[in-house]
């Protein structure tokens, strides 16, 4: 499949030119940007685009950058996607051209791959004689080997999305199901490598299937070769798809309509569209639906290693994670926080909104009067105003206003998720003095963030994030509060309701459960292409980031926390839009190469 030449300024005959893409929006604060979330329906005699819609936008907290749908009446596929929250990009003429009773959805923040038009999802591909549209949750772990083998089997004239300027993971996996329904294998692949989980992955059960492979024969043999965390959900023009890593690193369930089947990334996006919540997606398993109905495939054995941070901060708080209540979960830690670092003090705050339930949680646990200190602007996160000098000074006070008549003289505790860099954390500190609180003592319902995620939550840098090189009590310096404690990775562990065994912790812990990604470019892709896995966000440098030795980090005292302090002085501490592009692409099983937009 191709959109035709790169570096034609004029559309290819039937298709249109898209207009200039607006600059990346600009991220206000310092929140740990979540992953991506994906959804999927198939229910014959409804709309299903709208019913995809209204799940994405349950789903907006998981991504901000991109959003896009497609959808199919059985004989093609129409994808609509563009940079944007899912309200900016879709309307009511563009959800009436997304006819058919089969669509997927997804909504994008960049973690493999820039934030372009051309990473957002679904991802188109040829497939078994079909198209599928390919949406993604989640990082892998050995996209530089699936590019490499890429590379050696269809040489250096990429096609499908990767030819079309994609760098996502994605857009690999797209290629990899393509090649192999074709092939019925990877061409210069070793199949007969090892790793900690190859003893995971069932053998193939029609290994002897000639080529050209359907789309469930296809995925059972790609599946086997990704590393890391994925849920995915795509579809042809007549079959929805769902599969999940054998470490279920990313939640994906499975709902019931009146007519039809939903999967999503969350439980929440079910209740939305009012359909039943059935179960989750098994890690490890392959599930079809269709006329036939919901068929189940297993083509890994489980080990579950669930993401501690859809707990944490990720997930919405009205979701249940493996049968654990989000909120009911964060309510806890902040309960096992105020045992583990009380202080005496006359009101618990939150950092809206995510330091909301484990602020609650604390104040319940502590007896101490819990407040409405912060009052958070809903509509300011992300904007495409550009940054300026007075912007940037402005900062956290866009987003977060204090309420003088509540903290005024008061001694604060301010209850948040995480600290990253430390910069929302200090800006905060210094607001909430000046607004004349008498004290303020930090408490964050996590420990501390040492390592940097894999598996699809763009965590800063090693050498960003500000526990990897300071104490707790030099980060509580650094931030001017009072005191400072985190709760430890044993009371976040027992908050959230799940075994220690069954959780991967690998940003607080460093114990990752799958190898870590190879550094250096893909090869073959250009600089401006390489994935942001391999990419340093600065933009002066090419070097890849390399984790450091667990001997090079300073771990924090979590069981200490910071010792209470003198309030500090007052005086000192006062010193102290564009529309967005958009381009809609028809596909038809007889066509191997799709018109579409021109880039």
């Amino acid at each position: 499949m191709s959109f035709g030449d790169p570096d034609r300024t004029t559309p290819p005959s039937g298709g249109t030119l898209a207009p200039a893409r607006p600059a990346p929006p600009l991220a206000l604060g310092e929140e740990v940007n979540e992953e991506c979330g994906v959804f999927g329906v198939w229910a014959p005699g409804e709309e299903a685009a709208r019913l995809t819609y209204f799940g994405l936008y349950a789903l907006q907290h998981r991504g901000q950058e991109a959003a896009g749908i497609a959808s199919t009446d059985g004989s093609k596929i129409l994808v609509y996607k563009d940079l944007g929250l899912v309200s900016q990009i879709f309307d009511d003429g563009t959800l009436s051209s997304l006819t058919g009773h089969l669509s997927v959805g997804h909504v994008r923040y960049a973690t493999q791959g820039a934030g372009t038009w051309e990473n957002a999802q679904p991802m188109l591909g040829p497939a078994a004689g079909s198209t599928l549209a390919l949406t993604h949750n989640g990082n892998l772990t050995n996209t530089r080997e699936l590019m490499e083998a890429v590379h050696r089997t269809s040489g250096e004239d990429l096609t499908g999305e990767l030819g079309r300027g994609s760098s996502t993971d994605t857009a690999v996996i797209a290629a990899l199901m393509e090649l192999v329904s074709q092939r019925g294998r990877l061409d210069a692949w070793d199949y007969d490598a090892v790793d900690a989980d190859t003893p995971l992955y069932l053998p193939v059960t029609d290994a002897d299937a000639a080529p050209p492979l359907s789309i469930s024969a296809t995925a059972r043999r790609v599946l086997p070769l990704l590393r890391g965390a994925f849920s995915l959900v795509f579809m042809d023009e007549h079959t929805l798809y769902a599969a999940r890593d054998p470490h279920g690193v990313r939640p994906l369930v499975l709902g019931r309509l009146q007519r039809g089947w939903v999967v999503a990334s969350e439980s929440a996006a079910l209740d939305i569209l009012g359909a039943a919540f059935v179960r989750e997606i098994e890690p490890g398993e392959l599930i079809e639906i269709d006329a036939d109905g919901v068929r189940s495939t297993r083509f890994a054995t489980p080990r579950r290693a669930g993401c501690v941070f859809e707990y944490v901060y990720l997930a919405r708080p009205d979701t249940r994670i493996a049968g654990t209540s989000v909120i009911a979960a964060r309510n806890a830690m902040g309960a096992a926080l105020a045992r583990e670092h009380p202080v005496d003090a006359d009101l618990v705050i939150a950092t809206p909104e995510s330091g909301t339930p484990a602020a609650i949680g604390y104040a319940q646990a502590s007896g101490i009067p819990y407040g409405q200190g912060l009052v958070k602007n809903t509509y300011v996160g992300r904007t495409f105003i550009q940054p300026t000098q007075t912007l940037r000074q402005l900062g956290i006070r866009l987003k977060l206003n204090p309420v003088r008549e509540v903290i005024a003289g008061k001694r604060l505790i301010v209850v948040d998720d995480s600290i990253v860099r430390g910069n929302t954390q200090r800006a905060l500190v210094r607001m909430l003095r000046e607004a004349g609180a008498a004290q303020v003592h930090v408490r964050i319902s996590s420990p501390p963030v040492l390592w940097p995620c894999y598996y699809g939550i763009d965590f800063a840098t090693r050498a960003e994030l500000i526990a990897t090189g300071m104490s707790v009590e030099e980060i509580r310096d650094s931030i001017g509060a009072d005191s400072l404690g985190y709760l430890s990775v044993d009371g976040m562990v027992a908050a959230s309701g799940q075994d220690a065994d069954a959780l991967c912790t690998a940003c607080f812990t460093g114990n990752y459960h799958t190898a870590t990604p190879t550094t250096g470019p893909l090869p073959g892709a250009p600089a401006a292409r390489v994935p942001g896995a391999y990419r340093r966000r600065r933009a002066d440098t090419d070097a890849a980031p390399v984790p450091a030795a667990p001997r090079r980090v300073t771990r924090p005292d979590l069981s200490a926390g910071s010792p209470h302090r003198a309030p500090a002085d007052p005086e000192a501490a006062t010193s102290s839009g564009a529309d967005a592009a958009s381009a809609r692409h028809a596909v038809t099983p007889a066509d191997p190469a799709p018109e579409g937009a021109v880039r």
